[in-house]
């Protein structure tokens, strides 16, 4: 029966020094492993990406300590599920009660479990793919002491995990007659993208798929092909991994580095969500370029215009053109960093009345009211500018205001100029 059972569940670490990767977060210098391997466990959060230990590591916790141990997944548990775990906590004492995707956790079923948990007699080791600050209750997030974001594992950590599985004849692959190929390890550690899981299955099926020769199974390189297939796309594109990755191209293009902003616009067009794809570049273009490079803002929306028409796959190549020439252009935040001051000011309550001159005068009994005294700028030719008079349009109490503090970048540069010149021909 058990060789029936997927390579990677029966790969599961037994105990926590079995774990590999995520030393800094259960490695045996940290205080978590200390605690588990004095007995001790706390409830926690585990948070990462699929296949990358969260499981793992609370089987692995269950085994070291020896207490009892229960698995519900929230997308398929009721509530009655939960009663029985307690029921049976009850009769045996303090169990570990592992919940997977528990940010879907329904509040019936919170209710139910909360009290057991304050009280000691179930520990709860939550997973979930999702940030625990935005998608797990926060009566959830309060009873587990320890809330732990885990890491993709390295190449290395992979390749060991495979060596592992290779070697071991009771609950791995050991009994059969493989002949290694770093190659094909590496292969496989490399295309499933520090998934152990999905490396696990990858190397089962390359297993099974392969020729014998001389009695020995040969693992070809263009067997792993076959069964690598977009293996490092992570996500459902409403998740929180798709966020993370909207917000690492933001900062790759902000930080002017082309090759890392290219690597996550692959990432984002791989999930397959190109409006928010196209959204994200239109707001980069005038958050972060803004007024440095005028014409970057109707570049990009015809880029993002041109993808729309187009389509995947060939939306790409208007895309790749827009993300280059962003991160290369000189940068300014200024605009909306100055519109972002007023807007505080005003919901801080720092307003005032309306100068009288620059209310609206055109209507009879406008006079009557003082609404009078406008100076028409065009009136007053300035040089090339055009035209400029010395006049208060801020309230009286906020006319030394200064909101915008221009950036010495690109085109700003010449508009700071100006402006700086009209702010002094104001003081005199």
């Amino acid at each position: 029966m058990r060789n029936k059972e997927p390579l990677a569940y029966r790969m599961r670490p037994q105990r926590i020094e079995d774990i590999v990767g995520q030393e800094d977060i259960i490695g045996q210098d940290t205080k978590l492993y200390q605690m588990i391997q004095n007995g001790y466990v706390p409830s926690m959060l585990l948070y990462g990406e699929p296949g990358i230990g969260k499981t793992a590591i609370a089987y692995a916790v269950a085994g070291t300590v020896n207490l009892p141990f229960s698995s519900l997944n929230a997308t398929t548990a009721g509530k009655k599920d939960v009663e029985i775990v307690i029921e049976k906590a009850k009769m045996e004492g303090t169990t570990i009660l592992f919940l997977d995707e528990i940010h879907r956790f329904n509040k019936a079923q919170q209710d139910y479990l909360l009290p057991h948990v304050e009280k000691g007699l179930v520990i709860l080791i939550g997973a979930t793919t999702e940030n625990p600050y935005h998608d797990v209750n926060p009566a959830i997030r309060s009873r587990c002491g320890q809330i732990k974001q885990l890491s993709r594992l390295s190449s290395e950590d992979i390749i060991k995990l495979l060596r592992n599985a290779i070697d071991n004849e009771e609950r791995g692959l050991g009994t059969l007659p493989i002949q290694k190929n770093e190659e094909v390890l590496r292969l496989i550690s490399e295309g499933t993208n520090g998934d152990a899981r999905k490396a696990l299955n990858v190397l089962e099926a390359v297993v099974h798929a392969s020729r014998k020769t001389d009695g020995k199974i040969l693992l070809e390189e263009a067997t792993v092909h076959e069964f690598i297939d977009k293996a490092g796309v992570f996500g459902d594109k409403k998740g929180s991994n798709f966020y993370n990755l909207l917000s690492s191209l933001q900062k790759s293009i902000r930080g002017s580095d082309v090759d890392a902003s290219l690597y996550y616009l692959a990432h984002l067009l791989e999930s397959g969500d190109l409006t928010a794809v196209n959204r994200r570049l239109l707001v980069i273009a005038y958050e972060d370029i803004g007024l440095s490079n005028h014409s970057i803002g109707p570049s990009v929306l015809a880029a993002v215009e041109a993808s729309e028409r187009l389509g995947m796959p060939e939306a790409r190549i208007p895309l790749a053109v827009a993300v280059v020439d962003m991160c290369l252009s000189s940068k300014s935040n200024s605009a909306y960093k100055a519109l972002d001051t007023a807007i505080n000011d005003i919901r801080k309550g720092k307003t005032g009345s309306i100068p009288l001159h620059l209310r609206d005068g055109h209507y009879k009994g406008a006079e009557d009211l003082g609404h009078v005294g406008y100076k028409y700028p065009h009136n007053y030719p300035l040089g090339s500018f055009g035209g400029w008079v010395k006049q208060d349009y801020l309230p009286e109490n906020l006319k030394e205001r200064q909101y915008y503090k221009p950036v010495e970048a690109g085109e700003e540069k010449r508009m700071s100029e100006i402006y700086k010149k009209l702010r002094k021909f104001k003081q005199q």
